[in-house]
């Protein structure tokens, strides 16, 4: 296979991927022109149309469906020795993929990278945060950082920090003029800070639990986000009460701007897991992570 076919064939599969010429140019390191002069490059070469395009919008064809069904394993298996003849370096080498939300990529993996750079100086981490819950194999990503209720039954999950606890948060200010909820039931007399899931677009219910029995509450209030420092800065404003990560809320508590609502409802859980699928040959980047990952977790 000539260099320039695999490039194709990649270029086909990166825009397939991305839904897009502009965003599978920008994670080639191509200009949007001189990908789509290499997709029509590969379509003439084979004779057939392998993606429909529209103005707003492009997809593959029928086509170009069997053909990346075809594709992806053998790109796969490709991928897998050349890790493979990596591996046989003295120091693991290539690029990592992964995939997190926004608060892991922030505090839990963000911590890691410096070390683990240092530790590691051939490997290339390249770290998407994005809160919607996505395919990683489709999408090629080595491995994903989810809460662990969120992570599918047939990937391997391995903890990925320590025990994470969501805490209900107001100003003084406003209990004073609004009294404090006793339980959860009262939320639904006060004022609080809805969020809204990036995945569906539904509106968060706020979960508690208190001797093993759980509890969720709808709420209403005046500030419905999708980014929790907002809901944060408003919770620090006097608008409501929040419902947030206690990382996120942890300086306005110690500084007094925020009191802990409902403490005896809402204990630890497990955090975040760093899961990938089970494959029979792993790429060395991703084993040099779980690696050091497992080091930092004995030291600790």
């Amino acid at each position: 296979m000539r260099g320039s076919d695999h490039a194709e064939l990649r270029a086909f599969v990166a825009v397939v991927e991305h839904g897009s010429f502009v965003k599978a140019a920008a994670h080639l390191g191509l200009s949007p022109s001189a990908l789509s002069q290499t997709i029509r490059s590969l379509e003439e070469r084979l004779g057939v149309r392998l993606l429909n395009r529209t103005t707003r919008s492009v997809a593959p064809s029928q086509a170009g469906e069997r053909f990346l069904a075809r594709l992806r394993p053998a790109l796969s298996d490709l991928d897998a020795a050349v890790a493979d003849l990596r591996s046989l370096r003295d120091s693991p080498s290539g690029l990592l993929r992964i995939n997190a939300t926004r608060i892991a990529a922030i505090h839990v993996i963000g911590p890691l990278i410096g070390p683990f750079l240092e530790a590691y100086p051939d490997i290339t981490l390249d770290l998407v945060s994005e809160d919607r819950l996505i395919d990683i194999v489709a999408n090629r990503f080595d491995a994903g950082v989810r809460l662990g209720e969120m992570v599918e039954k047939d990937m391997i999950a391995v903890r990925l920090g320590g025990e994470l606890r969501l805490m209900a948060v107001a100003a003084p200010a406003y209990l004073a003029r609004h009294g404090t909820p006793a339980t959860p039931h009262d939320l639904a007399r006060h004022r609080c800070i809805n969020f809204r899931w990036p995945t569906d677009l539904s509106l968060y219910h706020w979960e508690f639990e208190r001797e093993g029995r759980p509890l969720e509450a709808a709420v209403e209030g005046p500030l419905i986000v999708n980014e929790p420092e907002v809901a944060c800065q408003a919770a620090l404003a006097g608008v409501g009460i929040a419902y947030l990560f206690e990382h996120q809320v942890r300086p306005g508590l110690d500084s007094g701007q925020l009191v802990h609502l409902l403490a005896d409802w809402s204990p630890p859980f497990p955090g975040f897991h760093l899961y990938y699928p089970s494959r029979r040959q792993m790429a060395p980047p991703l084993r040099a992570f779980l690696d050091f990952v497992a080091a930092r977790s004995r030291q600790a």
